[in-house]
């Protein structure tokens, strides 16, 4: 009965460490992964979701600005002429 109880414990710990090494080597994976993305990402000169935000974000500003100077303009023009 003791060897028996021995061997389960040994068939305990080491799937236990098993599943640990398992654990580690998937977020190597998912590292190394994800490295490997973003230098291909940037070798191909996309962007990234941040930086496509902030540009539009600059985009629409430059809009609403052109949009208020259009109708200055339109009024000034209408006050000389």
């Amino acid at each position: 009965m003791q060897t028996r109880n021995k061997v389960f414990e040994d068939l305990s710990q080491l799937m236990t460490n098993a599943m640990g090494v398992a654990q580690g080597a998937r977020h190597e994976a998912e590292t190394a992964m994800k490295s490997l993305m973003d230098r291909w990402l940037a070798d191909h000169e996309f962007v990234t979701r941040e930086e496509f935000d902030a540009v539009r974000a600059m985009a629409q500003k430059a809009r609403e600005e052109n949009e208020e100077l259009k109708a200055r303009l339109a009024a000034i023009e209408e006050k000389l002429g």
